[in-house]
């Protein structure tokens, strides 16, 4: 094989194994549905990536070429079906970064939300203390501007990737489970098949799994060491002794481990949900062998991942925050750390919702996360891979809303609105292409 194509190369999981080829010395190409900052960046990297669907433009050498497609592409596309119809080597991205991790000491880090986060920061501590890995990361990390790493030492950082169970095609060394929540229930059906799912993946995890404290895996569910831990409980065994805000927001906590306790860590970006990752993050580099000192110094060096909590503006009267929160838990988790990070302060959150299905499925739990703000502004549905289903609108979370203040806009008002809009603290949240509305936000407000 000369030649890999990736059909949906705009993905984030997608572009990091397009990265991946093309670093290995493959040609690579691919299509995707819309531009974006992210192919943009491919194509400078010398990966050719068009947006219509053209199958003439798949590689013609049958043999010679590799095929990834990602779950979230139509199956009536042109291209699919000639690749399909043709004969060529066709594999799920999930399965792709498999085969990679197979050869390999795998580190995994899955769970519904808290992955990205976490398995960017283990990814950086194996880096900066020397170590090194090659890492397949779910978010740009802003250390490194990629969600590739590449190292010639034989250990992979993987995003485990719950949806459309690719984190089964994982068997990790290490493994860290974040959080079992409802989520991807078109898939699913229901929570007992997550939990079912999760409880499979510790199964194929073979050294030490972490689990955060509370989620419903036990030792009966893998062959693997069962440690847990957990932002504050002493019952766990990797826990934050007594954390404390500074003035950015940042956290200071001692870490209590199996080996004793490494004193006055600093997570290097603020929110206590980041202090509650860097534990996680901490707890497999620990465990891998990294040295307590390395790890402590990692973790302040970290400068977090794109759409994580994502500073772009920060005065005493203006601040303005981007995150990637797409499910209840995640919104909340996301608004209870701003409000640790902005005391006092007026929290306007800008929501657009992802998928008719997770809207219609938690309609509820998205309102009263939501209440939480001082006013929302709240967004059409971004449909991503799905088809409009009869009476699920984003109306469906705004009835049952009780925050002071709401509004129901379309995406194409929005910076109408915000222009007459008096701020303090602005949030943009979801998954969908609300990224889009970042820089022109961002250069409002710093214009102010």
């Amino acid at each position: 094989m000369n030649h890999v194509y990736f059909i949906g190369i705009g993905g984030i999981g997608m572009s990091a194994l397009a990265r991946y080829y093309k670093f290995k010395g493959y040609e690579v190409s691919g299509y995707d549905r819309t531009p974006s900052e992210l192919t943009a960046q491919l194509e400078q990297e010398g990966i050719p990536v068009h947006y219509e669907d053209r199958p003439d433009l798949v590689p013609d050498q049958v043999e010679d070429t590799l095929v990834v497609y990602t779950p979230a592409v139509p199956m009536d596309l042109g291209e699919l079906k000639k690749v399909t119809e043709g004969g060529y080597a066709l594999f799920k991205r999930s399965r792709i970064l498999g085969e990679i991790a197979r050869g390999q000491r795998c580190l995994a880090v899955a769970g519904t939300h808290g992955k990205t986060t976490t398995s960017t920061l283990t990814a950086h501590i194996l880096t900066e203390s020397g170590e090194g890995c090659s890492a397949f990361l779910g978010g740009i990390s802003r250390n490194y501007g990629s969600n590739l790493l590449m190292s010639h030492t034989p250990t992979v950082v993987a995003e485990a990737d719950e949806f459309d169970r690719s984190f089964l095609q994982l068997f990790p060394e290490i493994a860290v489970i974040t959080a079992v929540d409802p989520d991807h229930l078109d898939i699913y059906g229901d929570y007992a098949h997550v939990v079912e799912a999760f409880k499979t993946f510790a199964s194929q995890t073979s050294g030490t799994l972490i689990a955060k404290k509370g989620t419903p895996i036990t030792q009966e569910d893998t062959p693997a060491q069962l440690l847990t831990y957990h932002y504050t409980d002493p019952g766990a065994d990797f826990y934050a002794i007594s954390p404390k805000a500074d003035e950015l927001g940042c956290f200071h906590y001692d870490l209590r481990y199996p080996g004793g306790i490494l004193e006055d860590i600093r997570v290097g970006v603020p929110g206590w949900v980041n202090a509650e990752n860097s534990i996680a993050a901490a707890a497999i580099a620990l465990t891998y062998g990294i040295a307590p000192a390395a790890v402590k110094k990692a973790i302040g060096t970290f400068e977090g991942v794109k759409r994580r909590l994502e500073v772009h503006v920060n005065t005493p009267g203006l601040s303005y925050i981007d995150d990637y929160a797409h499910h209840p838990a995640e919104l909340a988790s996301a608004i209870s750390s701003m409000r640790d990070i902005f005391p006092g302060r007026k929290l306007t959150a800008i929501f657009q919702p992802h998928l008719y299905t997770r809207t219609r499925d938690f309609a509820e739990e998205f309102a009263k996360a939501l209440s939480a703000v001082d006013k929302l502004i709240l967004l059409d549905i971004y449909p991503a891979r799905e088809e409009p289903i009869p009476g699920v609108s984003s109306e469906m979370i705004f009835k049952d809303v009780t925050a002071p203040e709401k509004v129901l806009l379309k995406k194409e008002e929005l910076m109408d609105y915000l222009a007459d809009e008096p701020l303090d603290v602005l949030a943009t949240f979801g998954a969908g292409n609300i990224d889009r509305f970042i820089a022109p936000i961002t250069e409002m407000l710093q214009a102010r």
